[in-house]
């Protein structure tokens, strides 16, 4: 761990410890409800796996993590009670730089695996029926072997496939990387999107109509956007 403050301030000491590289991001993975270490590495693709570890054990030291056993017996990462309680300091966080510095996205913000893993993770399969839905997307800019991508809702659960499932495709979503990640982040809607020709969704009706509110965006976007409606921002 860094030098410290030298201060005996809680707020000194608390940073301490979560004011690291990384480790707020980790904080995050862990509340969203990743567990085990490759789940980690997927929402952290720029994080070496010698640093998660280190950050893991530094967590675990302070009594934030917790290694436990799955149902399969492999080991698995759980927030304590003193990191579920960073839960409520990871949404204001994120809220705040929703509302005040993420309004632009740069080139190396853009990642298509860990856009496609957090829609993975948000989506919300109670707007689609029960029975086997399957989005497909196809990105216009992604690097080679990642513009092809597999959405399977199927009985409350969406599971993401890199490689084509075999299944009938339901919904087809053509957009470029940006314009996808824009509506993820609440930044832009599918319908404006579409009129800006930046994304196209071909399907049915019904399935067109309902894809918004299965897609609905990242948790902490909308919790940002529900800040935005809720106090405007001063000119």
């Amino acid at each position: 761990m860094a030098k410290g403050y030298g201060q005996f301030c809680p707020l000194a000491k608390a940073a301490e410890l979560l004011c690291e590289r990384w480790t707020m991001i980790l904080v995050r993975e862990l509340s969203a409800g990743s567990r085990r270490f490759n789940e980690l590495r997927r929402g952290l693709p720029l994080m070496s796996p010698t640093l998660l570890s280190r950050r893991l054990g530094q967590l675990a030291s302070a009594g934030v993590v917790q290694q436990v056993r799955d149902n399969d017996g492999a080991w698995a990462y759980e927030l304590t009670q003193a990191g579920r309680e960073l839960r409520p300091m990871v949404e204001l966080m994120g809220t705040w730089g929703h509302r005040w510095v993420g309004s632009q996205l740069q080139e190396d913000d853009l990642d298509v695996g860990l856009l496609m893993w957090d829609i993975r993770r948000g989506v919300d399969p109670a707007h689609f029926p029960p029975h086997r839905v399957v989005v497909q997307v196809r990105f216009s800019d992604a690097p080679g072997g990642h513009r092809d991508w597999w959405l399977v809702s199927e009985g409350g659960e969406t599971d993401l496939c890199m490689e084509d499932p075999g299944h009938d495709v339901d919904v087809v979503v053509l957009s470029s990387l940006r314009a996808l990640t824009e509506v993820w982040l609440c930044r832009c809607t599918i319908a404006e999107a579409e009129r800006q020709r930046s994304m196209q969704v071909l399907g049915s009706d019904d399935f067109r109509r309902q894809l918004p509110r299965w897609l609905q965006g990242s948790p902490l976007a909308r919790l940002g956007e529900a800040s935005l409606r809720e106090v405007p921002v001063e000119s």
